[in-house]
């Protein structure tokens, strides 16, 4: 595991309850990813449109942490790996009540269907 608190900065509180380009977009996501250093949230690899990841290359912040509910790793997008860090600015997830995949009133019925044709076209 990988330490690097140069690259986190735990007074930023997230960008909000859900991934930021996605509510832009009216989009949708499985899982939630907070950037260790700006707050960004993003949504994860297993969603359409992998937000986080792409935040990081755009950006060059390599340290997410989970934004589910629980959950209280971190994760180094360089070194490829788990990393430690420190509690991070609340809230520490997203809402108990928000549902997974979300938010509810954007997922569509068929959407382990569309993962799966997206991933297979990856």
């Amino acid at each position: 595991m990988t330490e690097l608190s140069d690259y986190i900065d735990p007074s930023v509180p997230p960008s909000g309850d859900g991934c930021l380009e996605c509510d832009e977009t009216g989009s949708w996501w499985v899982h939630l990813r907070r950037c260790a250093l700006c707050g960004h949230i993003g949504c994860c690899d297993d969603s359409l449109n992998k937000h986080a990841t792409e935040h990081f290359r755009a950006t060059g912040h390599r340290i997410i942490r989970s934004f589910e509910p629980g959950e209280d790793w971190f994760w180094d997008y360089v070194a490829n790996e788990y990393a430690r860090g420190p509690r991070l600015a609340p809230p520490e997830s997203h809402p108990l009540s928000q549902t997974v995949p979300g938010p509810a009133d954007r997922v569509p019925a068929n959407w382990r269907a569309i993962l799966e044709a997206a991933a297979e076209a990856d």
